[in-house]
């Protein structure tokens, strides 16, 4: 079984904080695809670091507010 990444996200959070926002809705507002959407969400994916601004700036927090690092994934 494959390790997750060691980042972790709000993405989820923020999303449906957002005015109930789909996941579709926000891959296309970033480039991505809704299933990359997933995989960021579940943590099987960490998105690139220009993704990862866009998310940010989207729902108009610091990308340390959306992301994290998860000290013990290692």
């Amino acid at each position: 079984m494959a390790k997750r990444p060691p980042i972790t996200n709000r993405v989820k959070e923020l999303r449906e904080a957002h005015g109930q926002m789909s996941q579709a809705a926000l891959g296309e507002a970033i480039g991505v695809t809704r299933q990359t959407v997933i995989a960021i969400e579940q943590g099987r994916y960490s998105p690139s670091l220009e993704s990862a601004f866009r998310i940010s700036r989207l729902f108009g927090v610091g990308l340390e507010d959306v992301f994290g690092w998860a000290e013990d994934a290692g």
